[in-house]
């Protein structure tokens, strides 16, 4: 399987998620960019659990009480990843972040795929495939996309670049001030992460 292969059934999986007249411009596999990232979107309140936490969670409470480690996680992703993203909880970035988190952690491997059409720039992943999948499963996966969210072109600004040791690097820009970065493993060409970025650049 190429990659112009893969990049064919990309836009097959695209063009099947789009109304009567909207045309695909570029199409890019990609990951999320890591580190730091962008707070989750509010989530709806749930209502207090009833009764007590239970003897496991008494011991819990007694052995490690308001024990957290949320300043060194993030001091270790900066420093190892830096910055992936950023964006208020809510933000444009922040609902797309949440999008591929839940869509990458389910079951089987997706891909993420950005798109750029003459509207709107689109996020997506391919159906979840198993670890040792054969090719057929992994050609049908790959024009099977589910929409993760879209975003009028007009929203939004890119560009290209390097980022640390990266030097294949896409960031995204939303009219809300927040960003998220997306790359490609460095063995990879970074040709379609500029041709979404030229895309999203265009008239």
């Amino acid at each position: 399987m190429t990659a112009d292969e893969s990049q064919a059934r990309y836009v097959d999986g695209i063009t099947r998620l789009l109304p009567a007249g909207e045309q695909v411009r570029a199409v890019a596999q990609v990951r999320a960019g890591g580190g730091l990232t962008p707070a989750p979107p509010p989530q709806p309140s749930t209502p207090p659990a009833t009764g007590g936490p239970g003897f496991l969670g008494a011991l819990l409470n007694v052995l490690s009480p308001n024990v957290t480690f949320g300043r060194a996680d993030n001091a270790v992703d900066w420093l190892f990843f830096g910055v992936g993203g950023r964006g208020e909880a809510g933000s444009q970035a922040s609902v797309l972040h949440h999008a591929l988190t839940v869509a990458t952690k389910g079951t089987g491997l997706r891909t993420l795929v950005l798109a750029v059409t003459d509207q709107r720039l689109l996020l997506g992943a391919t159906a979840p495939v198993g670890l040792l999948s054969n090719s057929a499963a992994d050609e049908r996966a790959q024009a099977d996309i589910e929409l993760l969210g879209s975003v009028p072109r007009t929203a939004v600004t890119a560009r290209f670049g390097r980022y640390r040791l990266n030097w294949k690097r896409l960031r995204i820009d939303f009219a809300d001030g927040s960003w998220l970065s997306f790359h490609v493993p460095l063995a990879d060409s970074g040709r379609p992460l500029r041709e979404i970025a030229t895309a999203l650049s265009a008239g």
